[in-house]
């Protein structure tokens, strides 16, 4: 597994990391084993930088790391900010230290990797005080290194005017495209981290699904398919599914011959030099592989990096939703 720098944390982490979120059973039901599976398996391939919440499953996907043990040379980030009753707007240094201090307990660790601001509201990031609880509790010895996940490109430049800032993680894949304009560079100048996540776009970028594909009622993409439990933009990268199906369709016709459609979107994120992670998630460890894959593929030519970006301008933006 190729690695690169985590920006200023030092960290060197694998190229492909892996989201925990499914860990949580937010995707639908996985059993104690199957969670274990895909951990070992995140091991034996070198995956060395696993993402997860204090909200997956109300810790559980944290408790699952935890219990399983962190191998040598793994680096768990977790985020803070959805839940402990500090959503949406009751934040405060003594809430965030209670809620770090739960995922601690819950991942076995006395000092976290990187804690991570979970899709705070606009207006709080705006504010700034919690930028400044976050360096506070660096300071105290509670967290390494501190980031933010974000949900828009303005979320994103908020935070990068934080010199604490370590991280940033991004909605960032062929249906999301527009950071690679100002925000990449822009953290890359800062040595800021960038962690993609929703490389596949909540799986629609696998090629998998079609217009009659169904998900189980607990699947966020059911029941958040209209943004109605949280950021539609946080779903399918905010396009309508049906309509993402068919853009799929059309990136198999730009696709270079016999690469699968995950590896071909995952590939594309991984030729931004400014990434340093694409955080994948999966709910079996069949599909690790698969991901670990685009890794060892060869760039993609310029002409169709540029043909791609010309795609998106004019045939996804207009259909996202949730902001970009």
């Amino acid at each position: 597994m190729k690695t690169r720098r985590l920006g200023k944390t030092g960290f060197e982490v694998s190229e492909i990391g892996l989201g925990c979120w499914q860990l949580g059973g937010d995707f639908g039901p996985v059993g104690d084993e199957t969670a274990t599976a895909i951990l070992d398996a995140a091991n034996t391939a070198g995956v060395t930088f696993w993402d997860t919440a204090d909200v997956y499953g109300g810790g559980l996907s944290e408790s699952r790391i935890g219990a399983h043990g962190k191998s040598l040379g793994v680096h768990v980030a977790t985020k803070l900010g959805r839940g402990s009753g500090l959503f949406p707007d009751n934040y405060s240094k003594d809430g965030i230290k209670a809620s770090l201090v739960g995922s601690a307990q819950r991942l076995g660790v006395e000092t976290l990797d990187l804690a991570q601001l979970h899709c705070v509201p606009t207006a709080v990031l705006r504010d700034g005080r919690v930028f400044g609880w976050m360096d506070e509790l660096k300071a105290e010895g509670l967290v390494r290194h501190w980031g933010a996940s974000v949900e828009t490109i303005e979320e994103g430049l908020i935070c990068l005017e934080q010199p604490g800032c370590a991280t940033l993680q991004i909605i960032f894949n062929l249906f999301r495209q527009d950071a690679a304009k100002d925000l990449l560079p822009k953290a890359a100048a800062q040595d800021v981290g960038i962690i993609v996540r929703l490389p596949l776009a909540s799986g629609l970028l696998s090629g998998k699904y079609d217009k009659d594909t169904r998900f189980e009622a607990t699947d966020h993409r059911n029941y958040n398919a209209d943004g109605k439990a949280f950021s539609v933009g946080e779903t399918f990268s905010g396009l309508p599914f049906e309509r993402g199906v068919e853009l799929v369709a059309e990136l198999r016709g730009l696709a270079p011959e016999a690469l699968p459609m995950s590896q071909f979107a995952l590939r594309w994120i991984l030729d931004h030099p400014q990434v340093s992670t694409v955080i994948a998630g999966v709910s079996k460890p069949a599909q690790l592989a698969d991901n670990v894959a685009a890794s060892e593929q060869k760039s993609l030519f310029p002409a169709l990096m540029g043909q791609l970006g010309e795609w998106y301008e004019r045939e996804v933006k207009p259909a996202i939703r949730g902001g970009v």
